[in-house]
């Protein structure tokens, strides 16, 4: 394909939406200004030919009712040429090209050249006006040329035709006149294409703007991706119009909503969707909020809510939501793979001082110290893991008790876990990650509390039971406890025990709101009290079989 070619295709077909939007609406306001510009042109043309046949007519007919042409016409002769001074007295008057006077033979009596008189009028268009005495308007070719003439026949007395007047105007002295009128609608036409030109113009940069000035191919490409980032979102997603009409939702939001995945209900109002849902509510004009709380048909949920804002005026809201519930699953699963960790990392740290001491044992020839040493560090380890396989056969339990210990060490904190203890009777269907959560929470808060004890050996105690239909965990600290006044509020969320000296409580703000949480959800309770070692004892009572477990 050629330069010139490719340059050509480039201009009536531009990549830009400026400049597609200005050939689209250029050419369709140009063809319409085109075919009606034609339209108009041609019937001020033909209107204008009309006139010029009117005013033939009338000279015609205003010529044959002189006297002097009857007169003349009766004799057969004008030797003194009255009618040839006559008719060109008339054709300079009324600025045509000729005015021809003949009798009913055809021959003239008058001729804008004079040599032409007393010959036979050219054309062949008079016979109407002879023989049926009728006047018209024709288009002939005379000896002055082609021409638009009037034929009007002229009677006697008796009404009888006697000869005919034809007043013309050679044809292209018809089209010049035809084109000075029309000279003044093609002035307005070509005043409307360069309104066009400017107005194409505004509405592409108008189209551009609306746009964003994005492309037409970047426009189509955001929505598809958009689809698959709505689609692929766990996250329930609200587009709210300036008019309450739902702009857009997500599979996540339909689900949630209980519609199905296919049932289209973008354009419809907020009223009536969800006229008997809390959602309505949640779906009004709102501040700019992040990961607030709410209770929405039973549930709770964890909302955002972002205004939509275009040149500084709020045209709607986008509501992101996500159960509350998954967050805190998330969370705790986390917290537990932290706990994982953190429990490898002791392990780690606390072997290796182990192994430092038997090294410098060996080293200093202590054969005996060491094989003690490896003896009872086997022995201690040895036997709390066959007691955990024992009473506790529930690897995530298990685990977190095993790993609290090894933290428990690096702390230096003694962890003691009550003989007595057993835990073997957890129904399978029993959330156990919430069960972990909950006691990896207070066993961590005991361990910091243990360290607050100024007055006493750090130390806490574990004991646990399944005996019943409950399963009972008490949790016990040699820290300085918690008073009454304050036994609600460490469950507040972003309550810390960093934030009040001497005080128990997570030090990240969370664990023992989610304590609270998964309590609630697994219907248990918790007590506080002061226990044997001298701090707060955290009493659990959870029913194998609770109600209600999400």
């Amino acid at each position: 394909m050629t330069r010139p070619i490719k340059q050509a295709i480039r201009f009536f077909y531009p990549a830009s939406l400026q400049g597609q939007m200005f050939i689209l609406v250029f050419l369709v306001v140009f063809g319409a200004l085109f075919v009606s510009g034609a339209i108009f042109t041609t019937f001020i043309g033909n209107l204008s030919k009309a006139e010029i046949g009117r005013r033939a007519l009338d000279i015609g007919h205003t010529v044959a009712m002189m006297p002097m042409v009857h007169t003349v016409l009766k004799k057969g002769s004008d030797p003194k040429g009255e009618l040839a001074q006559l008719a060109e007295l008339v054709r300079k008057r009324t600025n045509a090209q000729f005015v021809v006077i003949a009798d009913r033979g055809s021959r003239r009596f008058s001729h804008p050249d004079p040599e032409k008189i007393g010959k036979h009028f050219v054309g062949g268009d008079e016979t109407a006006a002879l023989d049926q005495g009728r006047a018209y308007v024709s288009e002939a070719v005379g000896t002055l040329g082609p021409s638009l003439r009037s034929i009007v026949p002229i009677f006697n007395e008796r009404d009888t035709v006697i000869g005919f007047v034809s007043v013309g105007y050679l044809q292209t002295k018809v089209l010049e006149t035809v084109k000075d009128h029309q000279r003044e609608p093609a002035t307005l036409i070509f005043m409307l294409f360069v309104v066009v030109l400017l107005g194409a113009t505004g509405i592409a940069r108008y189209v551009k703007k609306q746009t964003l000035g994005l492309e037409p191919r970047e426009i189509s490409s955001l929505y598809l991706e958009r689809q698959a980032i709505l689609e692929s979102i766990r996250d329930g997603i609200i587009a709210v119009g300036e008019q309450q009409d739902i702009r857009l939702i997500n599979p996540a939001a339909l689900e949630f909503c209980g519609f199905d995945s296919d049932e289209n209900i973008i354009g419809t109002s907020v009223d009536e969707v969800f006229g008997a849902s809390d959602f309505k509510r949640l779906l009004q004009p709102h501040p700019r909020e992040s990961f607030r709380e709410v209770m929405v048909d039973g549930q709770a949920l964890l909302l955002t809510t972002v205004p939509i804002k275009y040149q500084g005026r709020v045209q709607g809201m986008v509501a992101s939501f996500r159960r509350l519930e998954d967050f805190h699953r998330l969370q705790a699963k986390l917290r537990q793979t932290q706990q994982f960790s953190e429990m490898l990392r002791v392990q780690a740290h606390e072997y290796s001082n182990k192994l430092h001491t038997l090294a410098g044992m060996l080293q200093m020839a202590a054969y005996q110290e060491a094989l003690e040493l490896v003896s009872r560090e086997s022995s201690g380890l040895q036997s709390l893991i066959e007691f955990l396989n024992r009473a506790v056969p529930h690897p995530a339990l298990a685990a977190i008790i095993m790993g609290k210990y090894n933290r428990a060490l690096e702390m230096k904190v003694d962890f003691l876990l009550n003989p007595d203890s057993t835990m073997g009777q957890i129904p399978e269907a029993y959330d156990q990650d919430k069960l972990v959560s909950i006691l990896g929470n207070l066993l961590d808060n005991a361990l910091e509390a243990a360290l607050k004890g100024r007055e006493r050996p750090a130390c806490i105690q574990l004991f646990m039971t399944d005996m019943g239909h409950d399963l009972i965990f008490e949790v016990e600290d040699s820290g300085p406890g918690v008073s009454i006044e304050l036994q609600e509020k460490i469950f507040s969320k972003g309550f810390s025990s960093k934030k009040s000296k001497g005080l128990r409580g997570d030090i990240h703000g969370v664990g023992l709101y989610l304590v609270d949480r998964f309590l609630t959800d697994l219907n248990g309770q918790l007590t506080i009290s002061t226990g044997d070692l001298g701090g707060a004892l955290f009493t659990l009572s959870l029913p194998k079989h609770p109600e209600r477990i999400i």
